[in-house]
């Protein structure tokens, strides 16, 4: 038997995959695993094929014989570049003062190609990380007033091995591979330099945290039961996120997942935690999960 993002790979489905590879040789290993996904009602929580997953578990079985692969088609990627800075992300007039001062704080989640873009260039020209391009499930947030737009928010998938979190959450590697998606990430934050009012990072992720459900259902089908961040040390003190009431887990190594080839490491980080449903336990560390989540 083998096991493959955390689902048992049965002797009859091997044949099914063996039988497929033979009948549709002329198909891609993409396309394949996309039509070897369909055989096997094999779904991530929002109903979408588990392509990586499947390809990872074709190329297994290529390299012992198993079955045999078409050979990977040349793709030619150009490199991607930043976004372009201009007036639109032009410093604004300074808001200062307190929450009161500035009305009622919506989030407001981008779907409009400018809008997505306009957040793209801020990021890339305010946050310390500068801007990255999401892949899979994420969400763009602008944070606004009467004052005008005040900030982002930008939410991605969770990281897929962290050593202090797996152990708090307490799910073995397979619920964490089956139920990873159900986990997002905070992965940018940015409060625009000009804005300086009291307690508006902190109020921001307690109406995030509300919202986020309700949000990703609308956007890919089903609801997050947890909400994670990391915070670098050596500029912050993660203070917005423990007002918010969001759980300080431990530090991450600073050794990144390693590709073959490939290895990197970066400074250790803090990592916060935050219950976006109060039995988000018993739902990761289920089998079940797509069926009891995916509401």
């Amino acid at each position: 038997m083998i096991v493959q993002s955390g689902r048992e790979i049965k002797t009859e489905e091997i044949e099914q995959i063996q039988e497929s590879v033979k009948t549709f040789s002329g198909l891609s290993r993409n396309e394949l695993a996309q039509t070897i996904c369909e055989h096997l009602c094999w779904h991530t929580a929002s109903g979408t094929n588990k392509q990586e997953a499947c390809l990872k578990l074709l190329e297994l079985l290529d390299n012992r014989g198993v079955i045999r692969l078409p050979e990977k088609r040349k793709i030619s990627r150009k490199k991607s570049k930043g976004p372009v800075i201009s007036i639109k992300t032009a410093p604004q007039r300074k808001v200062v003062g307190k929450l009161s001062d500035i009305g009622t704080v919506e989030l407001k989640v981008l779907k409009d190609a400018r809008e997505v873009a306009l957040l793209n260039e801020y990021m890339y020209r305010y946050h310390y990380l500068s801007y990255k391009q999401p892949f899979g499930y994420h969400l763009r947030y602008f944070i606004q007033s009467s004052r005008g737009i005040l900030g982002c928010l930008l939410f991605s998938g969770a990281a897929k091995g962290l050593k202090t979190r797996d152990n708090w959450i307490g799910w073995s590697e397979n619920e964490r591979l089956t139920n990873l998606g159900f986990v997002v990430n905070n992965t940018r934050f940015l409060i625009f330099p000009w804005v300086k009012v009291r307690n508006l990072a902190s109020h921001v992720l307690g109406k995030v945290v509300r919202k986020i459900g309700n949000d990703w259902l609308d956007r890919w089908g089903f609801r997050p039961v947890l909400m994670e961040t990391f915070v670098d040390s050596q500029y912050f003190e993660g203070t917005c996120y423990r007002a918010a009431n969001f759980q300080y887990l431990g530090m991450t190594t600073g050794m990144g997942l390693t590709r073959e080839g490939k290895r990197y490491r970066t400074s250790p980080k803090m990592i916060f935690a935050h219950p976006l449903v109060n039995n988000f336990r018993s739902i990761l560390c289920s089998k079940d999960t797509i069926r009891r989540v995916a509401l």
